[in-house]
């Protein structure tokens, strides 16, 4: 739902839309300072990512892998929130189950 005020969401009605899209990421919010979408891997899924110029933040919805993050390396799971520095190499791996991630880029991915 939209307004002069700002954008309402549901998971789930995203999660629909980026499924009937037939991609693994729908983004679903740009303004100049910010986007977001839905990114999904699927178990043993590749992440095929590579540096970004924006900073980001990863909030795992659902599911289980690992993230590697730099030179650091750790598992994520639903509530896991990462913050990526633009520019650091990042991919998930190891995907055990299904993984959402809902993912914001600032300023907005260009």
């Amino acid at each position: 739902m939209e307004n002069e005020n700002g954008k309402f969401f549901k998971v789930h009605e995203l999660e629909d839309l980026r499924l009937g899209s037939g991609k693994r990421y729908l983004e679903f919010l740009r303004v100049p300072s910010l986007s977001a979408g839905v990114y999904v891997l699927p178990v043993e899924g590749e992440d095929p990512q590579s540096p970004h110029n924006e900073d980001e933040v990863y909030y795992v919805v659902r599911g289980r892998a690992r993230l590697r993050l730099g030179s650091d390396d750790r598992p994520v799971s639903a509530g896991s929130l990462v913050y990526v520095p633009a520019q650091v190499e990042h991919r998930f791996y190891s995907i055990e189950e299904e993984l959402t991630v809902l993912v914001f880029f600032a300023p907005a991915e260009t």
